[in-house]
């Protein structure tokens, strides 16, 4: 990534976070990684989660992505679920850890999909949303994106599905088009 699309990038995450929590006053934690300073009370409360989402999102700003964390907020209307993580590069994002079953990357999938889709009803102005997940589990390419296409069956939007496969240490990127496509071949 160029210098100035990393500078773009930044731009665009700052803009979007600003305008979804205009209250929020955003904190640098290190290179290309800001934070809602409210998450930042958060964090205290749940160290291990918060040194698991610097972990994973580390793997994507070190490529040159920018990320925004944003505050920890409950969607309306549905106790105990959380809006989406972070904007990484301009664009709405959940991240998951998940190790288990094919039902189980599913499962976490929806969630993560719901969480992101739940900001988009705030902006006009943004369109996507994506979700990234950290994959402890050994099941394959062909096996994930499988599930992540069923997934994204009926369901509307667009966006990308990131996956970090740590036992093979690959990082791959589908929009969800692309997934949608290989449904029925």
């Amino acid at each position: 990534m160029t210098h100035e699309q990393q500078h773009l990038n930044a731009e665009k995450s700052l803009a979007l976070a600003s305008a979804l929590f205009p209250q929020e006053k955003w904190i640098h934690i290190e290179a290309n990684i800001w934070a809602a300073k409210s998450r930042l009370v958060e964090k205290k409360r749940e160290r291990e989660k918060w040194k698991r989402e610097l972990t994973q999102v580390r793997i994507l700003t070190r490529l040159g992505s920018v990320a925004y964390f944003l505050p920890e907020k409950e969607i309306k209307g549905q106790t105990g679920v959380r809006c989406a993580d972070l904007v990484l590069d301009g664009e709405i994002m959940e991240m998951k850890m998940v190790a288990g079953t094919r039902v189980t990357l599913g499962g976490e999938f929806r969630l993560a999909y719901k969480q992101g889709a739940s900001l988009l009803g705030k902006m006009t102005d943004a369109k996507e949303h994506s979700v990234f997940i950290w994959l402890v589990s050994e099941l394959s390419i062909g096996s994930v994106k499988a599930k992540i296409a069923g997934e994204l069956k009926n369901r509307p939007g667009q966006g990308s599905f990131i996956c970090f496969f740590e036992h093979s240490g690959e990082l791959h990127l589908w929009t969800y088009d692309e997934l949608r496509s290989i449904i029925g071949r």
